[in-house]
């Protein structure tokens, strides 16, 4: 899933922007909208909304739904929506730091695409194109939705998984971790990831191969790189999901620096972060 934020005042035509951003968006794909606006609180047949006891309030009915609670953050919202959606955009969440489209001068967390002082002068269409360069978002259960819906998942009786994560340490006299940065050339991971998959998916009853791995900051704790096979069988799934993580570390060029809390310095082989 593609996420866009686009930020700044009322004023300056955020609104109308977003608007045509969605028409964009929607004729390629499904749209999902974040707002930190908070209607849902008010809205009408959303039982327990305004109780305090109530942690999570949702309405269904035939208009469709509407939900309001407390426990969810903006990365967990952007990942439930990841595995069916196309696009996400952010409506005005200058928190963010996903590519923006910044109006008005406001401060934004994420990677600016464009700069202007109103939405009249933003080329949706070339932001769009800048946007699809960029390495979508991804969670595991969007990979899994993926390899599913591949030719051959009615003969697939195993789905097998790796996730790596970030660890804050390796033994208990260590320094903490706190986060990991990665970095790669533009275009050759992938690739080469898509190669591993092609080689993986020509092997007797594996039916689907998909990796992803996470660029830019990862924080202690959070999820770096994922492996997925839809196979025939439970020993070739695990045997190719361990091939594939093992084949990723060592023939994909991902370039990392650890920050602990003593310092920052490169790791100089190519690694994930992850065993």
């Amino acid at each position: 899933m593609y996420v866009l934020a686009v930020v700044g005042p009322d004023g300056a035509g955020r609104a109308d922007l977003v608007d045509q951003f969605v028409g964009a968006l929607a004729a390629d794909g499904t749209v999902a909208v974040v707002t930190e606006d908070d209607p849902v609180r008010e809205a009408d047949g959303l039982p327990g909304a305004s109780d305090e006891r109530v942690r999570t309030s949702v309405g269904v009915g035939s208009d469709g739904w509407a939900a309001a609670g407390t426990d969810r953050t903006l990365d967990d919202v952007v990942d439930d929506l990841t595995p069916t959606h196309d696009y996400c955009l952010l409506d005005d969440v200058r928190e963010a730091t996903v590519p923006g489209v910044v109006l008005g001068g406001v401060d934004y967390a994420g990677d600016a695409l464009t700069t202007v002082e109103t939405g009249s002068g933003v080329d949706v269409d070339a932001v769009v194109t800048t946007l699809h360069e960029r390495i979508p978002h991804e969670t595991l259960d969007s990979l899994v939705e993926r390899a599913t819906g591949a030719p051959g998942a009615e003969f697939a009786g195993a789905i097998a998984t790796f996730t790596g994560r970030v660890r804050a340490r390796d033994d208990p006299d260590d320094e903490r971790t706190t986060h990991l940065e990665f970095e790669t050339y533009e275009g050759v991971a992938e690739e080469r990831m898509a190669t591993i998959e092609a080689d993986l998916e020509q092997r007797e009853g594996v039916h689907e191969v998909v990796m992803h791995h996470r660029t830019g900051v990862v924080a202690a704790g959070e999820d770096i790189v994922f492996v997925v096979v839809l196979a025939g069988h439970r020993p070739e799934a695990f045997e190719t999901v361990s091939d594939g993580i093992d084949r990723l570390k060592d023939e994909v060029p991902i370039f990392k620096k650890e920050a602990t809390t003593d310092g920052e310095f490169w790791v100089h082989e190519r690694d994930t972060g992850a065993e």
